[in-house]
């Protein structure tokens, strides 16, 4: 096991100003911004405070950098840890009712020779580890039955059957087993955001500052993300003055959290499996400065919008790709969410054995979604940097699974037994065209342009598909 040492292992200053270097940008930035940190905010073995603080600081240090060269003023940036992780919590309410954001089938069971995490929050991910097991697939399958069957099965084999079936399930795997896992070696030589220029074009103006303004005013964010890493980093350029449009399709189900992770954004429907979706969709890139996707690799590439089609329609377009387990090696086009990348990778052995427990543990935030999203606003802002220096165009790809490589690299921390704080301080109420809502605050905060959205969040298919 990692050495637990006392908090924190790893300063996130530290931490920001190496990504800040890996991204290929001016150091003389670093000295404008402030990570005030006291002590873990939330129990864990890991420095997940270390990780949200270090990555959202990031984001806006680069927020920042942008506004200063289209002429705006100068300024400092900071972000506080407590606020910085309690941001990361997926914490809301709507109408005064705090939604359920788990399927009562989603979780851990006991396999005959370790244990599975099973995801199930989307009713066809749920109703296809029903049929996988040999159970009825009905509204109201109980957790017995689910875990009578799984006993027959040994993990990693249920693992692959699930994913050879287009489903979501990881088995639980040790920090050793992980690493010596193949997927675990086609990480190794990917960074945590990892921005390649990937063709050729002059650089494109800024905008010219307008006064009151916020730093990615008039920046056009095309973003095709589904669940939570890929709608934070568009909520994170929303709010920092980007005018995202968030495009889903109209045969796909949500969840819950769309509700909160939609604020500041327009929204809309395409159906790419149509002619006229993707007639569309080019329309919208043609007039985009970045396209952001978190679909499974490849399967925007084949619908004509991979990352060098894409620079073909627009040069100088910045692409930004999510994925699960990382560009290459043999799990590169598996579904995954943070939940089970956690314990696919080692995180919930790992915790379990900090705390003294048998049970595999989750780490008591989604940290992989968060600093995900977190570090892809980073590396988007950091390639139009690049763009504007260099011309050219770039892609940007960070995955859930390499967030949690650079998580292991902060080191073990004392941080067993924090107490969360009290989240009042940071709640705002907002109406929205999902009823009324309580949300947290941006952590980030700036000397001359405060974070703020501009427009409420609002349901899939609220807004046309086309630029304001």
């Amino acid at each position: 096991m990692d050495a637990i040492v006392e908090w924190p292992a790893v300063q996130a200053q530290e931490a920001l100003e190496a990504l800040w270097r890996d991204a290929g940008l001016l150091p003389e930035a670093l000295g404008n911004v402030a990570l005030p940190a006291r002590a873990a905010v939330l129990p864990s073995s890991f420095a997940i405070t270390t990780a949200a603080q270090a990555s959202l600081g990031a984001a806006a240090l680069a927020a920042a950098q942008i506004g200063r060269a289209r002429g705006g003023p100068a300024q400092q940036v900071s972000v506080d840890a407590e606020h910085a992780v309690l941001d990361s919590l997926a914490w809301f309410t709507v109408d005064g009712q705090t939604p359920n954001l788990w399927d009562e089938l989603s979780g851990l069971y006991r396999a005959a020779d370790g244990w599975v995490r099973v995801h199930a929050n989307f009713a066809h991910h749920r109703d296809g580890v029903l049929r996988l097991l040999g159970l009825p697939v009905r509204p109201h399958t109980q957790r017995a039955a689910v875990e009578a069957a799984l006993a027959g099965w040994r993990a990693q084999a249920f693992e692959d059957a699930a994913a050879a079936a287009g489903l979501v399930v990881a088995a639980a795997r040790s920090f050793a087993e992980w690493d010596a896992h193949p997927q675990a070696a086609a990480l190794r030589t990917q960074p945590p955001v990892a921005i390649e220029r990937i063709g050729d074009a002059p650089p494109r103006p800024w905008a010219p500052w307008r006064d009151g303004g916020l730093p990615l005013d008039g920046l056009r964010v095309l973003e095709l993300t589904r669940i939570l890493a890929g709608p934070v980093a568009g909520r994170t350029l929303a709010a920092y003055g980007a005018e995202v449009l968030l495009v889903n399709s109209p045969r796909l189900p949500n969840i819950a959290n769309i509700a909160d992770t939609s604020r500041g954004k327009l929204s809309a429907h395409l159906d790419l499996d149509e002619p006229a979706g993707r007639e569309a969709l080019a329309t919208l890139v043609r007039g985009a400065h970045v396209f952001m996707q978190g679909y499974r690799p490849g399967a925007l590439a084949a619908r004509g919008f991979a990352p060098h089609d894409l620079a073909a329609l627009l040069p100088g377009i910045v692409a930004v790709s999510l994925s699960a387990y990382g560009p290459q090696g043999p799990w590169s086009g598996r579904r995954g969410f943070d939940s089970l990348v956690q314990t696919a990778t080692g995180f919930n052995v790992a915790e379990a054995q900090a705390f003294g427990v048998d049970e595999p543990k989750a780490l008591p935030l989604q940290i992989l979604d968060y600093a995900a999203g977190y570090l892809m606003a980073f590396g988007t802002q950091a390639a139009l940097l690049r763009q504007a220096r260099e011309g050219g165009s770039w892609h940007v790809q960070v995955s859930l699974a390499g967030v949690g490589r650079w998580l292991r690299t902060l080191g073990r921390v004392d941080g067993l037994q924090a107490k969360r704080p009290p989240i009042e301080p940071y709640v705002d109420t907002v109406d929205s065209g999902f009823g009324r809502l309580q949300v947290l605050r941006h952590a980030a905060r700036f000397s001359a342009t405060p974070a703020r959205w501009r427009r409420p969040s609002m349901p899939p298919g609220s807004h046309p598909p086309r630029w304001p």
